[in-house]
This record gives C-alpha cells, structure tokens and sequence, in this order.
C-alpha cells in the first residue's frame, strides 16, 4: 500500500461492494467496511426514490458487514422484479448501488 493509498483511506469513512448475487431471487447480500466506528443507515429505494426497505440502521463497529435484503418491503410485502438502489450513509458519506430483483 503506498501512501497515497493510505492517505485516500484515511478519509474515506466506508467501502461498499456490489451486492451478489446480482440479478437475485430470493435474496441477496451486500457487504460494507467502515474504517472507524459510527451511525449506519443503509437503505433500499426503488427507482422513483421511493423508501423500500430498511436494511441497517444505528451504531456499528469500525470492520466488515453484511447486509441481507430478502425482496421485501417494509411491511414484509415481497417486492416486484426489477431494479434497486441500495444507499449507504455515514460519517457525512454516501453511495448508491444498483440491484434486480427477479421474480
């Protein structure tokens, strides 16, 4: 690792990966990294923005975590095929991944 790669981690607050499996049915599993202990929220939004589902949210321990959406909505109603944004924030960082669910 050079420093400039340690520089540009020192900085950044988490990593997301690509959620697999991708397309998934019936559920799928992403996995974040934070770099240092913090609040978590880590939802689902369909592709009109609308919230979905609730994956994490709260405190978490600096490491990494899995994340698991079985397809369904927030009142355990299984969610139509298509395409999902899965977004995690914290410590003021944000990112957006793309999923499809197929039924």
């Amino acid at each position: 690792m050079t420093e400039e790669d340690t520089a540009a981690e020192a900085s950044q607050v988490f990593t997301l990966l690509q959620n697999s499996p991708n397309p998934f049915n019936p559920s799928t599993v992403i996995v974040y990294k934070l770099y240092r202990s913090g609040f978590v929220s880590f939802r689902v939004y369909d592709l009109l923005g609308r919230l979905v589902s609730v994956l994490d949210e709260g405190e978490k321990n600096a490491g990494w975590h899995e994340a698991v959406w079985d397809g369904r909505n927030t009142s355990g109603i299984p969610a139509p095929s298509g395409v999902y944004l899965y977004r995690l924030e914290s410590g003021g960082q944000a990112e957006t991944g793309k999923m499809t669910l197929l039924r």
